[in-house]
C-alpha cells in the first residue's frame, strides 16, 4: 500500500511512503482488538470504590427488639441495612481490575486497529517537516489543515519531541505518542491517525518482530 506524503498545511509533497500490508493491509481480527481495548480500559480503572459493611459501621450491636412476636422484620442491630445510616449489602469493595494479555494478541490487535483504518482512508502520513515548534497555533492549523478541527487526532512520531508535546497538550482531542507506544485503543478513538514518514518503519518493526 502507497499513500501520499504531506506537509504540515495538508498538502500533498508529491513523495509516496510505503506501508507494508502485513501491518496496514491483513485480515483484521476484531476479537483481538476488543480484548486489547478492554484491557486498557480494565488497567486504567482505579478500583477504590467502596462501601462500608456492617464490621466498618459504627454503632450499637445491641439486639433492638425480641426476635418473633413483634409483627415486624428481624434487625440484628442498629447497623442493619434497614436503617438509615447502616450498612450496604454486597456493596463494591476495593480491587484490581487489571489483567494481563499475551504480546501477540497485542500486536495483532494493533495491526488490526491500523489496517481498519488505513480501508477506512483515517490514515495520513506527514513529511515530518515544521513540526518541531511548541507553539500551540501551528499544530491547531496543521489539525485544520486536515480537516480534524474539534475531532480526534492521534500523531505518531519516530522519537519523543518535547516540543510537539507542549504545543499539542492544549489541543483537546490531539494526542502525541511514539511508535513504541501506539495501543489499540488510541488508535479506535481516534477519527484520523497521522504518522511521521521517519516513524513508518519503526513501528512496522515494533509489530511485525514478535508476530
Amino acid at each position: 500500500m502507497e499513500l501520499d506524503i504531506h506537509s504540515a498545511d495538508g498538502k500533498p509533497t508529491g513523495k509516496k511512503a510505503k506501508l507494508n500490508d502485513a501491518v496496514f493491509g491483513m485480515e483484521p481480527n476484531d476479537h483481538a482488538i476488543w480484548l486489547d481495548v478492554k484491557q486498557h480500559l480494565a488497567n486504567s480503572r482505579q478500583g477504590t470504590a467502596q462501601t462500608l459493611e456492617k464490621s466498618m459501621v459504627s454503632g450499637s450491636t445491641k439486639k433492638l427488639h425480641r426476635q418473633k412476636g413483634t409483627g415486624g422484620s428481624r434487625k440484628g442491630s442498629i447497623k442493619s441495612p434497614l436503617y438509615k445510616g447502616g450498612a450496604r449489602v454486597f456493596g463494591p469493595q476495593p480491587r484490581d481490575y487489571s489483567f494481563k494479555l499475551n504480546k501477540k494478541v497485542k500486536d495483532l490487535a494493533r495491526r488490526s486497529a491500523l489496517t481498519h483504518k488505513a480501508k477506512g482512508g483515517a490514515i495520513s502520513v506527514l513529511d515530518g517537516q515544521g513540526l518541531d515548534s511548541n507553539k500551540t497555533r501551528t499544530y491547531a492549523g496543521m489539525l485544520k489543515a486536515f480537516g480534524l478541527e474539534g475531532r480526534k487526532a492521534l500523531v505518531v512520531l519516530a522519537s519523543r519531541n518535547e516540543n510537539m508535546l507542549l504545543g499539542t497538550r492544549n489541543i483537546q482531542g490531539a494526542r502525541v505518542v511514539t511508535a513504541s507506544e501506539v495501543n489499540t485503543y488510541d488508535i479506535m478513538n481516534a477519527n484520523r491517525v497521522l504518522i511521521a514518514a521517519d516513524a513508518i518503519a519503526p513501528l512496522e518493526s515494533t509489530l511485525i518482530k514478535q508476530s
